[in-house]
C-alpha cells in the first residue's frame, strides 16, 4: 500500500456509496476563478484540489503537505465538495483565530495548521453521504475497506488510515485465552532502497531488493489461564462466583500473573522499537487490555494516538495470524471491472437488500372520551328505581314487585312504559321481559291485574327465540316479521297464560290478531283436555290388564307333557372364587336360566308391569 506508483495514485478517485465513479461538475471544472496551469501533457495535477497543477514532483509533494490539500481530502471523504485555493484562503480568514494567531513559535507551526483545518471542518456543515431514511436509496454497508477507482477498469481497496508520519514501523499485539503473539514490523521501504537497487544494476550479480514488509521482532508464548472447554479466565470466574480453592484454580491464577509479567517484560525490552512505531495494533479484551496500558511505568501510555484495534475478526493469537492481519492491513485488493460491470454489480446488490420500511404512519390522535354528564339527584333516583324493578322481574319476586309498583308505578310511566336504553335491556316492556324469562306468576299478574298490552311490537334487533318441543299450539314468528310478547314465550305453560287471558277477557285486546295468539283457552276447554287425558290413561291401563290376562291364560293352558319332555337345562357351575352378582348372569335369557316355567312367567309379568307403569307416567306428564 505504501509502494503504489505515483501515476496510479494520481488517477485514483474515491468511489461513492454504491461504487459509482464520481464525475466532476462542469461548473467547477470550468470555473474562471481557477488559475490556469501548464498543459496536461507536460504537467502533473491534483485530482482532489481543483485547478492545482505542478511542474515537478517536489512541487507536488509540497502541495500534498499543505492545509488546502488536506482540507479538500477530508471534506471529500465526508461527502462535501473541494474548494479552490482562493476559497480556502477566505475560509481561513473568516476564522476567529487565524493560523498564526494562536502562537508565534515556529516549533508549533504544524499544530497550528492542524488546528486550522480542524476548526474549518468543525465549522463547515456537510450533509451526510448516506441518504436519509425517507429517501429511496439505500446506504452501503459500513466496512473498514475503502475502494478507489482508476479509469478505465481498475479498482483498488485498502484499509484507510488517518495521516501518514515519517515512520514506517508498526507494533502488533494479540492476547486471548492465555495465548500471546506480538511483533514489530517494517511496513515501508527505506528511502535509500531505490538507490541501492540502481547501484546493483551495474554489477554482474544484482543484489536482491529488500521486501516491502519485514518483521523486525516477534514473540509468542502461552500460559494456562482458562479451563478446558469451559471458557472464561479464572479472574472473571472469581469475580462472579468467588475464589475457587481447587488446584486447577490456583494454577490458572498463577498463569494469569505470569502472562501479565511476561508481556510487560517484553514491552520493556521492545520499548525503543515501540517508541519508533507509527501505529500500535492491540487485540485484547477489557481485562487483558489493562496488561498493556493500565499499570505504573507503562511503555504505552493510556490514550496514545497511535493505538488502533483490528477492524476485522481475528482468530487465536499466533505468529501466522499476525502475518495474515498484517497482509489485510497493508496489501492492496485489486479488481478489474468496467463501469458497466460495476453498475450491474451495484444493481444486483441493491436488489438483494430488503425493501426499505414504509414511513411510519402518524399515530392517530387519541379520541377524547366525552365525559358523561353528571346526573342530577332526580335522575339518579330514577335510575335506581328502574334497576330495582328489573331485578325483581329477573328473580321472580312477585310480592315485592306488586308493592313496589303500587308505590312507584305512576312515576315510572305506567305498565306499558318502554324500558330505558341505558339499562341495557333488549326488550321494550316488562311483559316482554317476563315472558322471555319464563316468569309465569309475573306474566299472569301483568296480564290479569296490571293489564299490560300484549300487542306492543318487540324491537326488530332481537333474534327469534327457539320454542320448546311441546309448542304444538304456538305459531312461531318468522325472522324479520312483526313480533309481540306471545312470540317470546319459550314454554307451553307461558303460552297458556296468554290463551287463558284471551278467553277470559276477549274485549281487552286484539288477542287473535295483533296479539298473535292462535286460539283462546277457556275453563271448559281445559276440563275437556283433562278428561281426554284421563280417558287416554284409562285406555292404556285397560290394554295393559288385557295383555297380562292373555299371558296368564297362555301360561295356564300350556301342556304338562311338553314340560316333562323338555329337559331342564343343566345349571352351570358357578365359580367358587371371585365376586357373585345377584340374579345370576347378565342378560335376560341367562337371568331366568334354571328356573321353572311358573317362576319365569312371574318374572315376565313383573317386567311388563314395570314397563306399563313407565308409560303411564309419561302420559301423565303430558
Amino acid at each position: 500500500m505504501f509502494s503504489l506508483p505515483p501515476e496510479l495514485l494520481q488517477s485514483l478517485t474515491l468511489r461513492n456509496a454504491f461504487s459509482q465513479v464520481p464525475e466532476l461538475p462542469p461548473s467547477r471544472a470550468e470555473s474562471p476563478q481557477l488559475a490556469p496551469g501548464p498543459t496536461a501533457a507536460s504537467s502533473r495535477a491534483c485530482n482532489i484540489c481543483l485547478g492545482a497543477s505542478f511542474l515537478d514532483v517536489d512541487e507536488q509533494r509540497v502541495h500534498y503537505r499543505s492545509d488546502w490539500h488536506r482540507y479538500n481530502v477530508k471534506i471529500r471523504l465526508k461527502g462535501g465538495e473541494a474548494v479552490s485555493e482562493a476559497e480556502f484562503a477566505k475560509l481561513v480568514d473568516a476564522l476567529e483565530d487565524s493560523i498564526s494567531g494562536s502562537a508565534s513559535s515556529s516549533d508549533e507551526s504544524d499544530s497550528e495548521q492542524s488546528d486550522a483545518v480542524r476548526d474549518l471542518l468543525q465549522k463547515t456543515k456537510i450533509a451526510s453521504r448516506s441518504p436519509s431514511p425517507s429517501s429511496e436509496a439505500l446506504s452501503a454497508p459500513q466496512t473498514a475497506l475503502t475502494w478507489f477507482h482508476s479509469p478505465p477498469a481498475t479498482q483498488i481497496g485498502v484499509e484507510m488510515q488517518k495521516g501518514v508520519g515519517e515512520g514506517r514501523k508498526w507494533a502488533m499485539f494479540m492476547v486471548a485465552g492465555g495465548h500471546f503473539a506480538g511483533l514489530v514490523v517494517r511496513v515501508g521501504k527505506p528511502e535509500d532502497a531505490e538507490e541501492e537497487v540502481e547501484d546493483t544494476t551495474r554489477r554482474k550479480k544484482p543484489k536482491k531488493p529488500k521486501p516491502d514488509t519485514e518483521v523486525l521482532l516477534h514473540k509468542t508464548f502461552h500460559r494456562y489461564t482458562t479451563r478446558r472447554k469451559q471458557g472464561g479466565s479464572q479472574s472473571m470466574n472469581d469475580n462472579a462466583k468467588g475464589n475457587a480453592k481447587s488446584a486447577g484454580a490456583q494454577l490458572r491464577r498463577y498463569g494469569e500473573q505470569a502472562l501479565r509479567e511476561d508481556i510487560r517484560n517484553l514491552l520493556t525490552d521492545w520499548a525503543e522499537e515501540i517508541d519508533q512505531c507509527e501505529r500500535i495494533w492491540i487485540r485484547a479484551s477489557g481485562s487483558n487490555r489493562r496488561i498493556f496500558l493500565d499499570y505504573e511505568g507503562a511503555i504505552i501510555p493510556k490514550g496514545d494516538e497511535r493505538l488502533r484495534t483490528f477492524p476485522f475478526p481475528t482468530r487465536r493469537p499466533t505468529q501466522s495470524e499476525l502475518t495474515r492481519c498484517l497482509a489485510e492491513l497493508t496489501r492492496v485488493k485489486v479488481s478489474h471491472l468496467t463501469e458497466d460491470a460495476l453498475r450491474a454489480q451495484d444493481e444486483a446488490y441493491l436488489a438483494s437488500l430488503p425493501k426499505p420500511k414504509p414511513k411510519p404512519t402518524p399515530a392517530p390522535q387519541p379520541v377524547l372520551k366525552v365525559a358523561e354528564p353528571k346526573l342530577s339527584k332526580e335522575e339518579e333516583l330514577l335510575h335506581d328505581k328502574w334497576f330495582r324493578l328489573l331485578e325483581m322481574v329477573h328473580k321472580g319476586r312477585l310480592d315485592a314487585l306488586k308493592a313496589f309498583w303500587e308505590r312507584e308505578g305512576t312515576n315510572l310511566g305506567g305498565i306499558d312504559a318502554s324500558i330505558p336504553e341505558w339499562t341495557d335491556e333488549r326488550y321494550r316492556t316488562l311483559l316482554q321481559l317476563a315472558t322471555q324469562l319464563g316468569q309465569e306468576d309475573i306474566t299472569v299478574w301483568l296480564l290479569e291485574e296490571a293489564r299490560a298490552d300484549p300487542t306492543i311490537e318487540v324491537p326488530s334487533s332481537i333474534a327469534v327465540e327457539k320454542l320448546d318441543e311441546d309448542a304444538a299450539d304456538a305459531v312461531p314468528a318468522q325472522a324479520g316479521s312483526r313480533r309481540v310478547a306471545f312470540d317470546l314465550a319459550r314454554s307451553r305453560a307461558v303460552r297458556d297464560i296468554f290463551r287463558r287471558s284471551a278467553g277470559a277477557h276477549p274485549e281487552w285486546w286484539d288477542w287473535l290478531g295483533a296479539g298473535h295468539i292462535p286460539s283462546i283457552l277457556s275453563k271448559e276447554m281445559e276440563e275437556n283436555r283433562e278428561e281426554k287425558k284421563k280417558v287416554r290413561r284409562k285406555g292404556l291401563k285397560d290394554k295393559v290388564r288385557e295383555r297380562e290376562a292373555k299371558e296368564k291364560e297362555r301360561e295356564s293352558t300350556a301342556s304338562p307333557v311338553e314340560e316333562v319332555v323338555q329337559p331342564k337345562p343343566a345349571p352351570q357351575p358357578e365359580p367358587r372364587t371371585g365376586p357373585r352378582k345377584l340374579g345370576g348372569s347378565s342378560g335376560a335369557t341367562e337371568g331366568v336360566a334354571g328356573l321353572t316355567p311358573e317362576m319365569r312367567a312371574k318374572i315376565e309379568r313383573e317386567r311388563r308391569a314395570r314397563a306399563a307403569e313407565a308409560r303411564m307416567k309419561a302420559l301423565s306428564r303430558r
